[in-house]
């Protein structure tokens, strides 16, 4: 997937976007990604975002709410790999994650806040598919993401293309 340079979207549909106001930063090696919401909302337990992960991605894009944690990681190499290997676009994440030297190897991109190399708990909780807000910015299921090395921009439906 080509990554859409956001400052040229912005130029170009700045009243369709809306910008992540949050201090996250650019893992993996693909420079970014692009692609249909889903949300995720658990805090220090990664058991249900794995679970959505293991789902056929679609191209589409995981927006997970930590709580903004980064006492644990929710997102290591194997659930990046995992994320990767079943087509996921990429992932965004109000919290941490762990493994970042494998996870900049892979041809994939996590955006999130800190990394932490502790794992997080195993019990499911959370919720998804439901709006998750951080940075100033509500994340809603089915909304767009555009996201690379600049920022991360949502929009009600994609704004690129024809």
């Amino acid at each position: 997937m080509a990554v859409l340079k956001t400052a040229d979207l912005i130029d170009d549909h700045d009243e369709k976007l809306r910008f992540c106001n949050h201090p996250l930063v650019l893992f993996g090696g693909s420079g970014g990604f692009h692609g249909p919401v889903v949300t995720v909302k658990c805090f220090e337990d990664n058991a249900l975002l794995r679970s959505v992960l293991e789902e056929p991605g679609e191209g589409r894009a995981l927006v997970v709410d930590g709580g903004g944690s980064t006492r644990c990681a929710v997102v290591g190499d194997k659930i990046a790999k995992l994320a990767q290997d079943n087509g996921w676009a990429g992932v965004v994440i109000n919290g941490a994650i762990r493994d970042s030297e494998e996870i900049d190897e892979m041809d994939f991109a996590i955006f999130a806040l800190a990394t932490s190399p502790k794992k997080s708990a195993k019990q499911k909780t959370g919720a998804r598919d439901v709006p998750v807000t951080f940075g100033d910015l509500t994340f809603e299921p089915g909304h767009y993401l555009y996201a690379d090395a600049d920022g991360i921009l949502v929009a009600d439906g994609p704004v690129h293309g024809g």
